[in-house]
């Protein structure tokens, strides 16, 4: 007896990737914005990695000691943001009346939105550095009396160069000096404020760039649907702000906004063996017991293998050529009849579950396209399923008639849906 179906096909979303996308630009409002790009492949390789790589080019103090800002697990950015004081800077001077800084070093939270399906997942940022290069009104020998500018510069400031950074703030290895500037980068590791004190009057001092240490914490990219995800933090650049350099170094901006562009890209392939296609359901055993002593089968089946490649979660269902209640008729090619039905139920490979997390073993498939939802665990590449056909016994004895044939056929579609 031969019973025939359609081929399997499948839907599919491709690869999931996720970007970050990076650029800087002033507006007439007084804001800067940085957009910051990252992505997330699956890769066979690697099949257990849910990391996001950040793509944003770096740069700044951390693109050029990469190794420093890596060893902090920071990524760095020179943004367009340039400081000036508006009072010369007095020995003995009030902290916020000289020169301090502070960066919002405190995890902040944002959400990633599917453009097109509005999904949302949470991420986080925080600054765990600040660099720049401040520029003295004169050289700092001149200020101070020196003889050179490192002695100049290490005795303009109480407790030494700005290459010691003070208070709660963390020294970067490099940083540099000129005649009249100095270069420095210091980490944040928490939003305490640090600040140095003037040991000589300064007239005028400005940072002319603002270079920052950033620390991501993405999504799990396993959970996320493919598609395009963009959010938006915004920090205050102000004193008193999320970055605050004290009352006389005022900015010139307002804010900065990050902007982030996820773009995810999954893996859904399913692939059959040659012929797999073509279904026949047979006894246990073969059809010798019923042609040579007329014993009725207790049903008939096929379990077909199937290779799957997944990232991350999608929905299984099947359509009918002949419509059945929970499962597809069969018709008979001589009367046109339909009567039995093909029940149809999956298992898939070690690494997949379903949302509640429990193995797939012999799981009952429908006709809803709401379909019966798993979520693969990491990614796994040609991994072995298998699909399960049976008709059940109570059909047989209607179907099997001693000494006569009868052929049922039938096509059933099974869908695979990453569009969950």
């Amino acid at each position: 007896m031969d019973f025939s179906f359609g081929t399997v096909r499948t839907f599919g979303k491709g690869w999931l990737f996720m970007q970050v996308l990076a650029g800087m630009f002033s507006s007439p409002a007084q804001a800067v914005t940085q957009e910051i790009r990252a992505s997330f492949v699956p890769d066979s390789a690697n099949p257990h990695n849910n990391q996001f790589i950040n793509q944003t080019p770096q740069s700044g103090y951390c693109a050029n000691y990469v190794n420093d800002c890596k060893t902090y697990n920071l990524s760095g950015l020179r943004l367009p943001l340039r400081f000036a004081a508006i009072h010369p800077i007095e020995p003995g001077a009030p902290a916020r009346a000289g020169a301090t800084l502070k960066a919002p070093a405190q995890w902040r939270s944002l959400n990633v939105s599917n453009v097109v399906t509005g999904e949302s997942h949470s991420m986080e940022i925080r600054i765990g550095a600040l660099g720049s290069q401040y520029v003295l009104s004169d050289t700092a020998a001149n200020l101070t009396g020196a003889s050179g500018d490192q002695e100049g510069h290490n005795r303009l400031w109480i407790g030494g160069s700005w290459g010691g950074a003070p208070g709660a703030c963390q020294s970067g290895a490099m940083a540099s000096l000129g005649p009249d500037s100095y270069t420095f980068f210091w980490r944040t590791p928490n939003e305490s404020a640090c600040s140095k004190g003037a040991a000589f009057k300064i007239p005028w001092m400005s940072y002319d760039y603002l270079d920052v240490g950033y620390e991501l914490r993405t999504p799990d990219p396993l959970a996320m649907s493919s598609g395009l995800y963009t959010g938006e933090l915004i920090y205050s650049i102000a004193p008193g702000g999320d970055f605050d350099m004290g009352d006389n170094m005022l900015p010139d901006n307002s804010s900065l906004t990050f902007r982030f562009v996820l773009d995810v890209q999954h893996v859904l392939k399913v692939a059959l063996p040659p012929g797999g296609n073509r279904i026949e359901l047979v006894p246990q055993g073969g059809w010798q017991a019923w042609l040579q002593e007329g014993r009725r089968p207790a049903r008939l089946f096929r379990d077909q293998t199937f290779n799957i490649s997944a990232s991350s979660k999608f929905k299984m269902f099947f359509e009918c050529e002949h419509g059945g209640i929970g499962a597809c008729a069969l018709r008979d090619t001589e009367s046109g009849s339909t009567f039995p039905q093909v029940y149809m139920s999956v298992s898939l490979p070690h690494g997949i579950t379903d949302m509640a997390g429990q193995p797939v073993k012999h799981r009952p498939l429908t006709d809803d396209v709401q379909g019966t939802v798993f979520q693969p665990g990491y990614f796994l590449e040609r991994a072995p399923g298998t699909l399960h056909f049976e008709i059940p016994a109570f059909y047989l004895e209607q179907m099997l008639q001693p000494g006569r044939a009868r052929r049922y056929a039938g096509n059933v579609t099974v869908i695979w849906d990453s569009e969950v």
